[in-house]
């Protein structure tokens, strides 16, 4: 190969403990070894030596250079060719030699350089002639400069030089950053004899190389030569340690992990060349924290800092943690002249389940009462190496036998691990008296590998019940019984009776009864005999879809008592006991029907075939009815009332139907349609006040109304007589009464409303005296007009004078209304009653045919009141 240097080259050996000199001190003979090397060196040639003093202590020193593979020195100091090398004219050979002691491993470090006469550059000559192409300009190779060097500074590197310095003076100068760009003043030039020099200490990891530009120019400043780049290159020193980038590495493995399982990494940086030794890191472990089950547990890869396991035996319930100390050492690991630095690696043992649960006794006991459910009755405890609250140290409970009903279950406690023997469904004492359970106890996870589960993981369990005193129960509940309704009082039902599931308990049972809504029945308190105490009756209001309910409770006599209940339901059969009603019971139909009929429907509180089909009919009494009126059947439950006639005056009827159900013993009732007839308007819509006032009042009210009018109008025309004939009346003896004039020509009765001053031609002759008046045939019973007074006797009218006094108008008033007030029945007014304007026909003394000549409204009037029944 070739050397990189130029001229002649020499080494510099620079001790750093610097010269030996009295008092005796270990370190290099000289500070600087300048040696001539020929231009071609043969492989094995020793070249020069160097001397090393021990000061007399005998201590081993070994000899290491930084270019092995050019160079080799033995320990006596002397250098060899490690190759065949040529000298090459443009580069200096830069060497780096380090003395170790084996005593103290103190490192004295030295570096070499050129020798006295530096190697010289030249620019490239220049060709005048203008046809022909310049030269290139000269690539000149790098210049090699050790760091970290002590001196002296400036330190010549490489003198600059041009032909033409020859025929006039030049000057030198170098420019780029290091020598006039920053960092300025590192470099330096002699601006006449061309010396580059270097003027301080270089540090590689800060700057690893510069780039200058070399320039020669005349005295005048004219460039006489093309600029020459020239690379100095910083030569690397292990000048750094290695650094871990954590301090604390964590890791970890499961125990029981076989040799060769990865563990972890740990990294270490080097800010030296990582392409020189001084950059080259080695791991290795210094040491294992506990030794157990040996010292050497784990191994790391020197190069990768991979961490591996490399014995068997990590057993977490014994180890759960190793701490390592891990070096990482430059120079390839060397330790004679590598640099170190240490970290701590935190292995920790992760658990496995190698550990089975086993319980601490191979029997336990409990007791429940019986019919007792949700009750823990054992508690099973176990023990388990495992790492606790963990997949591999929770338990699960099964039971693998002595319970094949499925009436226990072991659920396991979150906290201490036990398992808790529960009761999930009732024990009868009766029936079983003790249980012995087989209850196994696993993890959550399988157990590793070959591990097997021991005998202590199985426990057997003895449960024993105890009595308690049970409820009686009815039997069957609810019981059902059919019978027909109607079934008298004091009537034997059944018997119902319960029964007491204590076996091993002698106890008397008492009956007593809790819910009968109806108040029908009736229990013996010691034989459970039911009987009746009223009629039962399916149509109650109690009785549901033909059924009836009874609670009755049974009672024993344990200590504590206990009780049972029990439903009786009784099935009513139907009889015939419900007569057929008409429904709707009111309607309303117009005067005229055109044609207008009004459709009821029978109910009935019986069932089929008690009930329908149905017969209808209307009643024979009063003879009005068949008159006016007639029924047809439509079907076996619906029917339509009509009228017989082609008019009915407006008002409120009531017309009896009769109406029969189908039963085997049939059952007739005579059931009351009330009908409004009213007038209509096209539409069939009641449209008179009647219908209005009907519809709102009752027939009381409407009368109570008409007699307060009827009063009030009575006073107001007697005052106005009264006021016309004061003056002539004065002095008169007697109240001579002109019929003309008489107050009752203006008080008549309407059956409606209305009449305006055309119906006011009244005559006046029918307002004398009652005693005037004729009496009448008694009109036959028939259908009365439910807007008419009630029927009762005309009254009889008491006689008065014909003439009463002139000046007593006043007095014959105030008697008026005196004997209105205190005879409600006006039976004895001296005015007679006002129920003889009402028409009735009840056989009173009253002839109404004079009506027919007051004209066409009260032509209707005398129709209807003077009328016979036919």
């Amino acid at each position: 190969g070739e050397w990189g240097g130029g001229g002649q080259m020499g080494l510099v050996l620079i001790a750093a403990e610097g010269r030996g000199a009295p008092p005796c001190k270990p370190g290099f003979s000289e500070d600087t070894y300048k040696v001539v090397l020929p231009d071609t060196v043969e492989e094995g040639r020793p070249l020069f030596h160097v001397d090393f003093l021990d000061c007399g202590r005998g201590a081993p020193v070994r000899m290491e250079c930084n270019n092995p593979s050019d160079f080799r020195i033995e320990a006596d100091g002397v250098v060899y060719a490690a190759r065949s090398l040529q000298r090459s004219p443009q580069h200096a050979l830069v060497l780096l030699v380090k003395a170790i002691d084996g005593t103290t491993q103190q490192q004295m470090m030295v570096h070499t350089a050129g020798n006295t006469d530096l190697m010289e550059i030249s620019f490239p000559s220049r060709r005048n002639s203008q046809l022909k192409r310049m030269k290139r300009d000269w690539v000149i190779p790098p210049i090699n400069v050790p760091e970290n060097s002590r001196g002296p500074f400036p330190q010549e590197l490489v003198r600059i030089r041009s032909d033409h310095d020859k025929s006039r003076a030049l000057r030198y100068s170098v420019t780029g950053p290091g020598a006039d760009q920053p960092p300025t003043g590192i470099f330096i030039i002699d601006p006449i004899s061309g010396e580059l020099s270097v003027n301080k200490p270089l540090d590689r990891e800060h700057i690893s190389n510069f780039h200058l530009r070399a320039h020669a120019v005349d005295l005048n400043g004219n460039q006489v030569e093309n600029p020459i780049d020239i690379v100095i290159n910083v030569i690397d020193m292990n000048d750094n340690r290695p650094e871990f980038t954590h301090q604390i590495w964590n890791g970890t493995v499961p125990e029981g992990s076989k040799p060769g399982t990865f563990v972890m990494t740990v990294t270490s940086v080097d800010k030296d060349d990582p392409k020189t030794a001084n950059g080259m890191l080695r791991y290795k472990i210094l040491s294992q924290t506990p030794e157990s089950p040996t010292s050497n547990m784990f191994t790391i890869n020197n190069k990768t800092g991979g961490i591996i396991t490399v014995a068997a035996g990590l057993d977490r319930e014994k180890v759960p943690q190793y701490t390592l100390i891990i070096q990482a050492t430059d120079m390839e690991g060397n330790p004679m002249y590598g640099l170190s630095n240490t970290a701590t690696a935190v292995i920790r043992i992760t658990d496995v389940n190698d550990n089975p649960p086993e319980f601490t006794a191979e029997m336990f006991s409990g007791e429940v009462r019986e019919n007792r459910v949700n009750v823990i009755v054992a508690n099973l405890t176990v023990t388990d190496k495992d790492q606790p609250n963990t997949p591999a140290w929770n338990a699960v409970y099964k039971i693998t036998g002595g319970d094949s009903t499925g009436r226990f279950s072991v659920p396991t406690d979150p906290t201490t691990n036990e398992g808790l023997v529960t009761v999930v469904k009732p024990i009868d004492y009766e029936t079983s008296r003790t249980f012995v359970l087989t209850v196994e106890a696993k993890n959550e996870v399988p157990l590793a590998r070959g591990i097997h589960y021991p005998h202590l993981s199985t426990a057997t369990v003895s449960i024993r019940v105890m009595d308690e005193n049970e409820s009686p129960y009815f039997e069957p509940n609810p019981k059902l019984i059919k019978l027909e309704e109607g079934l008298m009082p004091e009537s034997a039902l059944t018997i119902f009776t319960a029964q007491d599931p204590d076996r091993f308990m002698r106890q008397k049972i008492t009956y007593s009864k809790l819910s009968d809504p109806a108040n029908w029945l009736r229990i013996d308190p010691n034989t459970g005999r039911i009987t009746t105490i009223a009629t039962l009756d399916r149509e109650s209001s109690y009785v549901k879809n033909n059924l009836y309910n009874a609670t009755f409770m049974g009672l024993d006599d344990g200590k504590p008592p206990a009780n049972g209940t029990g439903t009786l339901q009784i099935y009513l059969l139907d009889i015939n006991d419900n007569a057929p009603k008409v429904f709707p019971q009111e309607a309303e139909i117009c005067e005229k029907p055109e044609p207008n009929a009004i459709n009821i429907t029978a109910v009935d509180g019986d069932l089929n075939p008690n009930a329908g089909p149905f017969a209808f009919e209307l009643a024979h009494r009063p003879f009005d009815v068949r008159r006016n009126w007639t029924i047809t059947r439509i079907s076996g439950d619906h029917a339509q009332v009509g009228l017989k006639i082609g008019f009915l005056e407006s008002g409120i009827y009531e017309i009896p139907i009769i109406i029969t159900d189908s039963g085997n013993l049939p059952m007739s009732n005579t059931s009351y349609l009330r009908v409004k007839v009213c007038q209509c308007d096209i539409n069939g819509d009641c449209t008179d006040q009647q219908h209005i006032m009907a519809a709102g009042l009752g027939t009381g009210a409407i009368i109570a109304i008409l007699l307060c009018i009827i009063i009030l109008l009575i006073l107001v025309l007697l005052f106005v007589v009264w006021m016309k004939r004061r003056d002539k009346e004065r002095q008169a003896k007697q109240l001579l009464i002109d019929p003309e004039d008489d107050v009752r020509d203006n008080i008549l009765k309407y059956d409606e409303e209305g009449g305006g001053e055309e119906d006011q031609d009244y005559d006046l002759s029918q307002l004398q005296q009652p005693d005037t008046l004729e009496p009448d045939a008694i009109k036959p019973v028939g259908i009365r007009r439910l807007d008419e007074r009630p029927l009762h006797p005309e009254p009889q009218y008491p006689m008065r004078s014909a003439a009463p006094h002139p000046g007593d108008i006043g007095d014959f008033i105030n008697e008026g209304l005196k004997a209105a007030d205190n005879d409600p029945t006006g039976s004895g007014s001296t005015a007679g009653s006002l129920s003889s304007l009402n028409s009735s026909s009840s056989g009173g003394d009253q002839d109404y045919d004079y009506l027919n000549d007051w004209g066409p409204r009260f032509r209707k009037l005398a129709d209807m009141y003077g009328g016979c029944d036919d």
